[in-house]
Formats: C-alpha cells, structure tokens, sequence
C-alpha cells in the first residue's frame, strides 16, 4: 500500500503506527463480579477466574482488530494509578475528604499513602502481566502499563498525605531514591518475565501546562520550574540503565474520567524538559481537542524519538472527520519527521473501572478507524 510521505520506513518495533493507550471499557459481567467480591458474596479465587476469562477475550479481540501490541485491558484495576501503588510495601490504601476534581465531576475519593519506607517485593502486578503475556503468545507485544514515578511522588504529597511523607522521610532526597529504586527493580521484574515494552501513564505534565495550576501552585509556595526538574529527576533515575531491548515509553495524560477531563493548556511551558531531557522512546500525548494546544512544542522532541499523535478521542463514541486528522497528521510533521509519528486514540477507554460515555462496540469502531486511519498514512510502514 502507498503512504502519503516520502523516506517512511517499515516500523517493527512499539511503538506501532496504529497503537493503543491501554485501558479498555470493564464488560458487564467483570463490573457485576466486582461489585460481589467487593460486598462478600464471592471470593477472590472466582472473581480472579472472571478476569481471566474476559481478559483472554479482551486479547483476542485486540488481535481481531489488527493491534500489534496488546494489553490487559486494566481490567483487575479499578483506577490506572493507584492498584499500582498499593502494590509497593510502605503504601497504604486511604479515604480522603474529596477525590480529584475533574470538569463537572468529582471521581471517588480513594488515594495511597506513606505507612513506612517504599520497597518493592514480590508486585501483584507480575503475576497480572505473567498471565497477560501467555495469552498473547508471541505474535503480538504484550504491553506493560504502569504510572509514572513523577505521579506516585504527586500523590504522595497530595493535602494531607504529605504529613506522612514528612514523619517517614525527613530527608526528601531518601524519598526520592526511594521512589527510583522501587520502580527500577518492578521494571526489571517485568522484564524477567518476558516484558519488553513498559509504559509510564503520567498527569503531572499535563497539570504543569495549565495556567490555573501554575498559579495555584505558586500561591501555596511550589516553584513550577522546581517540579518540572523533580519530575524528570523521578521519571529518568527509575528507568536508568535498563537492557537495551526493553522500550520504555510514557503516556502525558489530562485527565480521563467517566469522559470528562482535568487540564488544559498546550504543552509549551513543559516541553524543552519533557520532550528535550526525558529519557523514554516514545511520547503518547493527547491531542484530540484544542484544550492540548498546537502542535508547535514538537520541535523540541529530542532525535529518534517517536510521537504518538492522540488525534482519535476515547471520550466520545462519534467517529472523527478522516480528512481531518489525516490534515492533522500532516501538520504535525512539519515539526517531527513522518517517519517518527504514529496514531492512537488521546488516551484509554477506562482509566478508572467506570468506563468512559461510550459503548464497546464504539471502542473497537474506533480503533479500528485509527488504523485504518494509519495504513492510508503509512502505508504497510
């Protein structure tokens, strides 16, 4: 098949030019079974046999759709960040007054907290991605999620969680080892296991490009230049020296709740660290509404980096204008090579288990669009 650039190569490696985020709206059935398991009525052994169930379902139909990298869906998570937390010994899983505030909705009020120094031993999550990859088999990448470094330590200090981190960390900077350390050695936990694609989920950045959060920040004492250097300090240390063939790639969130959003600002005040200084292969950003900006900040994305463009919303179950993004696309490379862009949807269809404002037959429409989308694009590349 022709592709509409010049000089584009075949691309084998994740990310591919029709990806995904990751997470995938939770079957009826899989809500149901966690709702019982939650008030008593089964056990973990049978709530464990339903996701298993669905998540061999999820794979396969990812693989149907034409996905050469697959996920589990999130589907034994009921949010994209905490479970995840939870996993590390020395986090504890807390009820705050309010949960984050999102435009016009307030998601539940869960969050993690420090109960004693953070070490990793033995992560549920393994055992989640050690079934993932023996039903993927070999024919497709089996793609590990995780969220950032930066958003663990965001939620950490986050109101009243902060008082915690000061009683078990005077010393920020044991924290922040702390932190690297204990991603580190979960990457390279998944690694054992045959992972070779790890993705960082991170909304840091995305809040760092809000004008209303710079100025809220700077008004409670933060320095906004201070967290963009924190950040990218926690991000590259937990991904420092790592085998050569595990790619590590991150996902700049703004919010993705129940189809409403968080943030909004381009992505100027943050680019020259994150796309310049942070040490991934690949940036999955969003960029289906104009609240994400233009495309502009792109040329500071450092050589032989990719850019996912998220032209595709998971927000919404209406089919985007094809000409649209395919003009879309074209802009984009006036700042980075075709060669080094690719298409997915802004971000998961289910960030938290309740699911974005569409149904399943629309998801997997729409998946099937961003390729679609791609092979006009690129081609067979």
């Amino acid at each position: 098949m022709a592709n509409l650039f010049e000089n584009v190569h075949e691309k084998n490696t994740v990310p591919f030019r029709y990806d995904i985020v990751g997470s995938f709206l939770r079957p009826q059935v899989l809500k149901d079974a966690r709702e019982q398991f939650e008030n008593g009525k089964i056990t973990q052994e049978a709530l464990t046999k339903i996701e298993d169930e669905e998540i061999t379902k999820l794979v396969a139909k990812q693989k149907e759709v034409g996905l050469k990298a697959v996920t589990d869906g999130e589907f034994r998570r009921s949010y994209w960040h905490l479970d995840f937390f939870w996993g590390f010994d020395g986090v504890e899983h807390v009820l705050m007054d309010h949960g984050y505030f999102f435009h016009g909705e307030e998601t539940r009020a869960d969050s993690a907290r420090l109960s004693g120094k953070i070490r990793f031993n033995n992560h549920p999550f393994l055992a989640h991605y050690k079934f993932l990859k023996e039903i993927a088999g070999e024919d497709v990448v089996a793609k590990q999620t995780i969220p950032a470094p930066a958003q663990f330590y965001a939620e950490l200090v986050r109101t009243v969680n902060e008082e915690s981190v000061n009683e078990i960390y005077p010393d920020r900077e044991e924290l922040y080892r702390d932190i690297a350390t204990a991603y580190r050695e979960s990457i390279l936990a998944f690694y054992e296991l045959g992972c070779r694609n790890v993705q960082l989920d991170d909304c840091t950045w995305g809040m760092l490009c809000d004008t209303s959060f710079w100025k809220n920040m700077a008004g409670a004492g933060y320095d906004v230049n201070e967290l963009q250097s924190l950040y990218l300090r926690l991000n590259n240390d937990s991904i420092v020296d790592l085998p050569e063939d595990l790619i590590v790639t991150t996902h700049v969130c703004r919010g993705n709740y129940h189809s409403t959003w968080a943030t909004s600002g381009g992505y100027d005040p943050v680019a020259k660290t994150l796309f310049g200084q942070e040490n991934v292969s690949a940036y999955f950003l969003e960029y289906d509404t104009d609240r994400a900006g233009d495309f502009a900040p792109l040329k500071e994305i450092s050589e032989g980096k990719t850019v996912v463009l998220g032209l595709v919303s998971s927000k919404t179950g209406e089919l985007e204008d094809k000409e649209q993004i395919i003009a879309r696309i074209k802009e984009a490379a006036q700042y980075v090579p075709a060669d080094h862009l690719c298409l997915s949807p802004q971000c998961g269809f289910a960030s938290t288990e309740e699911g974005n404002i569409l149904t399943e037959e629309q998801q997997w429409k729409k998946l099937a669009f961003v390729k679609e989308v791609a092979e006009e694009v690129w081609g067979n590349a």
